[in-house]
């Protein structure tokens, strides 16, 4: 049975699609929430810091569930404590931005629980042959809910005048939530397998390999991430200082995005990985240079729409070869737990390396000729992770266990 026919693989990619359209209702105006609040880059910056902490101890710490015992209940645990973080920001209201570590962490946990079985879940229904396509549906899938998502929240926000905009979105995504977590129930539960392996990160970084590359690769790959992820949408509301224009930003780079992360869903093959990703990450550096001129919502709009237009190179390449890892050969697929942990773990350290990075700098001076050279700095990481990842792609001839992952 081809796996585009597969009920379960539709169910999954429906169920990954509301978790990301909730979050695109009330996840691109979080910051904007807290930021108005309290005008604090710092603040955000720390935010994100417990976000990741926690999202990094979580994949680690739920590895056993999702291993040993029911991945969906983690997936749906995930999704419903996603509603419970939006729920304590509604009841919280102006004063959440005292709350900034509890409330990470808690984002941080939902975040974690969701992700993992999911990633470990995507890894069961696909194989190498078809990942690259899925990879560019789950993009295609991004894309759509950022364009509806952003844009009516932002329309929405605009009409209530502000605060009971912000109450109505957060609550829009609480219920979107609740109707994820029915949905869920229809996908099978997922065979469980052996024993946890606690320290099977560090033994894979002790013993070198090819997971020394995929583990460097993703761990500069994230340094960018963790600031970008929310420093581009709050400048774009500072420039502006109006809801609406942060979701016609969306809007308008999300649609870009769609037609690029279908056109490379379609055409892009695994022999086009290599050279892919270096011109994706390139390119990703050149459009932040606008910044350099002015920062307002036209260079920003440049890097946003350049962003969406190349990032399918680059991240394709990156999600399938770590991916391709697992499937190398039965023993990382019968670890294939562990290893997803090693990928987002590797990840959550370069994010949180960054935002260090990001809340140092902005310690010392905030101004914007400073904020965007950091911009720079950052933007570079993808170019440093294709230096260490370009080990990986040896002609895309791996040998890959074709055994299916039960």
């Amino acid at each position: 049975m081809k796996w585009t026919k597969d009920p379960q693989a539709i169910l999954l990619l429906s169920v990954h699609g509301l978790f990301i359209l909730s979050s695109a209702l009330s996840g691109t105006f979080l910051n904007v929430y807290l930021w108005k609040s309290r005008q604090d880059y710092l603040m955000l910056g720390w935010f994100t810091i417990a976000q990741q902490v926690a999202l990094g101890l979580t994949f680690w710490a739920a590895g056993k569930w999702v291993k040993e015992h029911n991945k969906m209940n983690a997936l749906r645990l995930g999704i419903a404590v996603s509603g419970i973080f939006y729920m304590c920001v509604l009841w919280a209201g102006g004063q959440a931005v005292d709350y900034i570590w509890p409330l990470g962490l808690l984002f941080g946990v939902s975040l974690g629980l969701f992700w993992l079985a999911f990633n470990v879940v995507y890894f069961e229904v696909s194989s190498a042959e078809n990942r690259d396509w899925f990879n560019g549906w789950i993009g295609l899938l991004g894309s759509i809910t950022g364009i509806i998502g952003p844009w009516l929240a932002g329309w929405i926000i605009t009409i209530m005048h502000g605060e009971s905009g912000y109450r109505f979105i957060f609550t829009v995504s609480m219920i979107i939530y609740g109707v994820t977590v029915v949905l869920s129930f229809f996908l099978h539960k997922r065979p469980v397998q052996d024993s946890y392996h606690w320290l099977e990160a560090y033994h894979r970084l002790k013993e070198g390999g090819v997971w020394k590359y995929a583990v460097w690769g993703l761990a500069v790959q994230g340094m960018r991430e963790g600031v970008f992820s929310f420093l581009i949408t709050l400048l774009v509301f500072v420039a502006t200082d109006r809801e609406a224009k942060l979701g016609q930003f969306a809007l308008i780079t999300s649609a870009v995005s769609l037609v690029s992360y279908w056109i490379c869903g379609k055409w892009f093959k695994p022999k086009y990985r290599k050279t892919g990703m270096l011109i994706g990450a390139a390119c990703m550096l050149l459009v932040i240079v606008p910044l350099l001129l002015d920062v307002n919502y036209t260079t920003l709009l440049v890097l946003g729409i350049g962003t969406s237009l190349f990032i399918p190179l680059y991240m394709l390449p990156s999600v399938s070869v770590s991916f391709d890892l697992m499937g190398l050969n039965r023993e990382n697929v019968e670890k294939r737990v562990e290893l997803v942990v090693l990928r987002e773990l590797s990840l959550t350290l370069g994010r949180i390396a960054g935002l260090l990075v990001f809340i140092m700098v902005l310690s010392i001076r905030q101004d914007t000729l400073t904020i965007t050279l950091l911009l720079l700095f950052l933007g570079a990481s993808p170019i440093g992770s294709w230096i260490f990842m370009r080990k990986l792609f040896t002609g895309d001839k791996q040998a890959t266990y074709t055994g299916k992952a039960d």
